[in-house]
């Protein structure tokens, strides 16, 4: 024990994190005999950077920043953009997010060509507002470059109190300069599902804004309202809505499929889990409309629908982000976000970066007033169902 107190606070710090990568490393492998002989030289490197970062490093080093930027180190090792280390701020603000309400712009946003890519404004948002559309890049907030920035990083820039603002810069394309958008932050509420009859027609639509534990509740009630109002034929609007909750998007997908798989999900190691509706869908003519801000939760929706052959897809591919992050909680506040697998529609399809393709693709033009893809929807149910049936 004397020997231990008369050691310099450098030699102490260098065991302390010799101590803690061990932990990690024999948690991992299981047996000391493999860390030692199969992994000598690598062991050997990484204690050797940890005491010259401590010892020689012009910017000195506590021993929590050595710690959680090896934990970043390994976490990136996986070139993930949708796995990170969560500080303790970001990990409270996910949670937050989670929730269903928070602090920002309003604006999700996903990881698409390794860039920072908007998926969707939120309605009636201070994004949406300012005029920042599905498919811009931002390129910098606040004047910091995103560039190799996080996905969540990104995000924790763009929240913070109600009243304050942050510019976003972000490039669109077909426009030659940036675009900067100054905007004051507020309470997003996050909205989940709408409807009404298409005017002048038996056809119901609904529109679902994302997928959270509400959802469900909601579009049994849309329609159960739309029944009543004489719906013959729906559509369902998926468009600009980024996913959510998986078990939420299974569950109201249950009102569109019949009784069978609606997603697979593929693990690294042992068997698939399949997530089924449970029966009871409604059984009418049905077109789904998606766009490029369709992703992840809506995606499986509509790629069961597809598969599944119960509905018409309309508009242009889906955003393609088909993997599943899980969220764990670490110490002192911090979490780690972590794809652990990856979705497979009921044909086991892979979307991942793909997307899900629409039978009938209808682009809609930047600027156009008419909503062309809605438009297109109407005539589908009108000249397919509702005219034959008198």
């Amino acid at each position: 024990m004397s020997f231990f107190r008369k050691m310099s606070r450098e030699r102490k710090i260098v065991l302390a994190v010799i101590a803690f990568f061990f932990f990690i490393l024999f948690s991992v492998a299981g047996t000391a005999y493999y860390l030692v002989v199969s992994n000598y030289n690598n062991i050997g490197n990484l204690l050797k950077v940890a005491s010259y970062l401590r010892r020689d490093a012009l910017q000195p080093l506590t021993f929590r920043q050595l710690v959680d930027g090896a934990i970043k180190g390994m976490v990136g090792a996986l070139e993930d953009p949708y796995s990170t280390y969560l500080e303790p701020s970001t990990y409270r603000e996910l949670s937050e997010r989670m929730r269903g309400s928070f602090g920002g712009v309003g604006i999700y946003v996903g990881v698409k060509n390794n860039l920072i890519t908007v998926i969707s404004p939120i309605k009636g948002s201070p994004a949406e507002k300012a005029g920042i559309m599905s498919g811009d890049v931002i390129v910098a907030i606040d004047g910091k470059e995103t560039r190799g920035m996080s996905l969540d990083k990104a995000v924790e820039l763009m929240r913070g109190p109600e009243g304050t603002k942050v510019k976003v810069t972000v490039h669109r394309q077909g426009v030659a300069k940036p675009l900067e958008f100054v905007l004051t932050r507020r309470i997003i509420e996050v909205p989940t599902v709408e409807w009404k009859m298409v005017e002048g027609t038996r056809i119901g639509y609904l529109h679902i804004a994302m997928f959270n534990t509400r959802t469900p509740r909601e579009t049994e009630e849309a329609l159960r309202d739309l029944k009543k109002q004489g719906m013959e034929a729906l559509i369902l609007d998926l468009r600009d809505n980024p996913g959510g909750e998986l078990e939420a998007a299974v569950e109201t997908a249950g009102y569109f499929v019949p009784k069978g798989p609606v997603v697979y999900i593929d693990y690294r190691r042992g068997s698939d889990e399949v997530m089924e509706a449970r029966g009871g869908n409604i059984n009418l003519p049905l077109v789904v409309l998606v766009n490029e801000g369709s992703a992840s939760a809506a995606e499986i929706v509509a790629g069961a629908i597809k598969d599944r052959g119960q509905g018409t897809l309309v508009g242009t591919r889906t955003f393609g982000k088909g993997v599943v992050q899980s969220v764990f909680q670490l110490y002192d506040g911090a979490g780690l976000k972590l794809t652990t697998a990856r979705y497979l529609t009921p044909a086991r399809t892979d979307i991942n970066k793909k997307g899900v393709q629409p039978h009938v693709v209808v682009k809609q033009p930047e600027g156009e007033a008419e909503d062309l893809q809605l438009k297109k929807a109407v005539e589908i149910l009108q000249t397919k169902y509702l005219r034959a049936a008198g």
